[in-house]
């Protein structure tokens, strides 16, 4: 019989679930506790639940450790996984193809401003399924069209732009067009231009060209330091009065609607749409204080900022599309992204703009009742463009004389419409090359949206005008510029004042014309402005 071993000297085998039974038991393998009597096979017949229990436990345990263990010495470890050159390659022209497939959809599916509603295809179609004199003027509406160049090389009048308007007046109809022009400080090429020019126009006309204009005839302000400089829009808005000077001759023509054309390229097809499709009434008759085209300097980029203001005022943001700012209601921007043809504002201007014609005629002065200051004490007195008469405050012309004439804002919660529209379905540029890709660039603008405004944030525009609210006629109180008694005196100072129509349009900055400027030089400069 092989002797008794001490229990430590056992090897415990890994054992299943139905082997623990049998486990060791540590009562019954305690030498020293058998009594007289006690034999191990005794002992192990009477095996205490508590041995099995911890037997069982003590088994499952020291297997998952082993197993554990084995594990961890038998698990490669496994080196980090670079991205291969190939590979980034892959992503990157995914990435590509994915930005190049949502242009392409978005230009076919969801273009900008290129699905025409039906009155202005049927205008197109009737212009161009006829050669007939006035095709363009179903109404034979009397048009007045203005413009003031500056021509230096002839290739304005001689140019496209010139075969553009004698295509519109042929559309429009000789018969219904009074054609003037004001030009000034061209030099010889402009002059023979323009006058070459006007030897080919039929419609009725008055183009006027002067060698100098004089800067000492219009209206000056005093420096500080002592000195008289015209401003430069006072100069702006006395060239652009020149061309409405034959509305002031006495005459039985009512002209329905006044053209402004600015030295840009355009459609005549899309003169007439912001003639007489913009913002159509129910008897299909345009209606408008003002409609203004939209201008660009490149395919992308909205060129007259000066001039534009949103409906509650606010300049423009960054400028691309869709051009507004979220500042305030961002209603104009809206007007925008939902693709109206009467984009409600409080100025605009766009290189090319057509007016209701009463507000420019004596015939009509009884409608001027909400005219600027200047006018109000002569009821006779027409629209005209002008300049801020503050030193260091400058507000473009061209949104001044929509101040003038449009609907004035009001307090209540209804919506405001000023009766001044922004119209992007007619787009003008400043060269041909701009105006050929227009056509291609608008159908993908509508992804610029959400770009164009994390720029704005960025950017921190529109900047604050402390004039925006302003209400024609209020009284207030402003921060301006006083000139003192003697050279080199001045200083701002809070003053009250009556409130006039334009304050939206301003911004603190002075611009004035160079009397003499050297060849090559421009003739106005930006002045300094002293810190409020």
């Amino acid at each position: 019989m092989p002797p008794l071993r001490h229990p430590d000297e056992y090897e415990l085998l890994d054992r299943s679930s139905e082997d623990s039974r049998d486990s060791f038991d540590i009562d019954g393998a305690d030498f020293e506790s058998y009594g007289p009597g006690r034999s191990p096979s005794f002992l192990r017949s009477r095996t205490t639940r508590l041995g099995r229990f911890l037997a069982f436990f003590t088994s499952v345990a020291r297997r998952r450790t082993g197993e554990a263990a084995w594990k961890r010495r038998k698990q490669p470890i496994r080196p980090r996984r670079r991205i291969s050159p190939r590979q980034c390659c892959f992503i990157f022209n995914s990435f590509l193809g994915i930005i190049l497939a949502v242009i392409l959809l978005t230009a076919i599916i969801r273009p900008s401003y290129t699905r025409l509603p039906n009155h202005y295809k049927a205008l197109r179609q009737a212009v161009r399924s006829s050669s007939e004199s006035g095709r363009g003027n179903p109404r034979n509406e009397k048009i007045f069209i203005a413009a003031s160049l500056y021509d230096r090389d002839g290739s304005l009048a001689g140019g496209q732009w010139g075969e553009n308007v004698l295509q519109l007046v042929d559309m429009l109809g000789e018969n219904n067009v009074f054609l003037s022009i004001y030009e000034n400080d061209s030099g010889k090429q402009g002059e023979s231009a323009l006058l070459e020019f006007e030897r080919r126009v039929k419609c009725s006309k008055k183009i006027v060209y002067e060698p100098h204009l004089d800067v000492e005839d219009i209206s000056h302000i005093t420096l500080p330091n002592g000195t008289n400089r015209t401003k430069r829009i006072a100069y702006l808005a006395e060239v652009r009065n020149r061309a409405l000077r034959p509305l002031d001759e006495p005459g039985d023509v009512k002209f329905d609607k006044l053209l402004y054309l600015n030295d840009v390229v355009f459609d005549p097809i899309d003169a007439l749409q912001l003639l007489f499709s913009t913002h159509i009434g129910d008897n299909g008759v345009a209606k408008y204080r003002a409609a203004c085209a939209v201008d660009f300097i490149n395919p992308f980029k909205f060129y007259d900022t000066f001039a534009t203001r949103d409906l509650e005022g606010y300049s423009m943001g960054v400028p691309f599309y869709p051009w507004f700012s979220t500042a305030g209601n961002a209603e104009s921007r809206n007007d925008v992204l939902q693709q109206k043809d009467a984009v409600r504002v409080r100025s605009c201007w766009g290189g090319m703009v057509a007016f209701d014609a009463e507000f420019f005629q004596k015939t009509k002065a009884a409608n001027t009742e909400n005219l600027g200051d200047r006018r109000r004490a002569d009821a006779n007195s027409p629209a005209r463009f002008r300049a801020e008469e503050d030193h260091y405050w400058d507000a473009s012309e061209c949104c001044l004389i929509h101040a003038d004439i449009q609907l004035p804002p009001h307090k209540s919660e209804e919506p405001i419409d000023t009766g001044v529209y922004m119209n992007p379905f007619v787009r003008v540029a400043y060269d041909t090359r701009t105006l050929s890709w227009l056509g291609a660039t608008r159908r993908f603008e509508r992804l610029y949206s959400t770009i164009h405004n994390i720029i704005n944030h960025i950017g921190r525009v529109p900047k604050f005008n402390p004039r925006r609210t302003e209400i024609a006629g209020e009284e207030v109180e402003d921060v301006v510029w006083v000139q003192g008694k003697n050279p080199g005196e001045g200083s701002y100072q809070t003053v009250k004042r009556r409130a006039g129509t334009g304050g939206f349009c301003g911004r603190r900055n002075l611009q004035v014309m160079v009397p003499n400027p050297t060849s090559g030089q421009k003739n106005w400069e930006t002045l300094p402005v002293p810190s409020v």
